[in-house]
């Protein structure tokens, strides 16, 4: 994949995992700005095709956000954030969004591993990966078509009126999350994460993640 001119990044912050397979490790995360599946302005929310995100990627404006102009003024920036020094140490970066893909690429893979840093990615997987990313989190959306068929993690926020889990239960992955999905209302949240842990129950390919970052108050 070519080098994009610069990346625009929502913003960049240093927390720990708090979901899927990694839930629990150091990691900075750096969410780009822009989806390929909504625009992120809420007057679009209705007629986008995924309508649940509760993520704010629009803009530039967040912690250590910004326009990179290259790989390497944005994998410093990133290293920056780290507090030890990566060489040696379990340094992490995970790329979110919004949709990671519309701007990771090589170059900026290559710069963070010249950093020592392991690179994972959570995607909606409409969008290859490149080759280079250490670990890749997938987590489908309604009205889209999955390119990215193999990975280490499949996360499937739950329930979605459009796509049901056993759609995906062959994919090459190696773990299968159900996530229950976060309404932003209190009885709804929970009946959504009764009915993920009755599906998993009945179906024990999958596993419950809880968004815990969420639970204990972490950014």
């Amino acid at each position: 994949m070519e080098s994009v001119m610069s990346y625009s990044v929502k913003e960049i912050f240093f927390t720990l995992q708090g979901e899927g397979a990694q839930a629990g490790r150091p990691a900075v995360f750096c969410r780009f700005s822009g989806c390929n599946l909504w625009s992120g302005r809420e007057e679009d929310r209705a007629t986008a095709q995924c309508t649940f995100c509760d993520t704010d990627f629009v803009g530039m404006d967040g912690q250590n956000g910004g326009k990179f102009a290259d790989a390497d003024a944005l994998a410093d920036a990133i290293a920056a954030l780290w507090p030890e020094d990566p060489a040696g140490s379990d340094a992490y970066v995970v790329f979110t969004g919004g949709e990671p893909c519309l701007q990771l690429d090589t170059p900026l893979l290559e710069a963070l591993k010249a950093r020592n840093f392991e690179c994972a990615v959570e995607t909606n997987g409409t969008l290859d990966v490149p080759q280079e990313v250490d670990w890749i989190c997938v987590s489908p959306k309604p009205q889209s078509d999955i390119t990215q068929t193999r990975g280490h993690e499949l996360k499937f926020v739950y329930p979605q009126e459009e796509l049901s889990p056993d759609q995906f239960a062959d994919l090459d992955f190696e773990h299968f999350y159900l996530q229950p999905m976060d309404t932003g209302e209190a009885e709804t949240s929970w009946h959504n994460v009764q009915a993920a842990i009755a599906y998993c129950l009945q179906n024990p390919q999958w596993r419950l993640s809880l968004q815990s970052h969420k639970i204990v108050g972490l950014d």
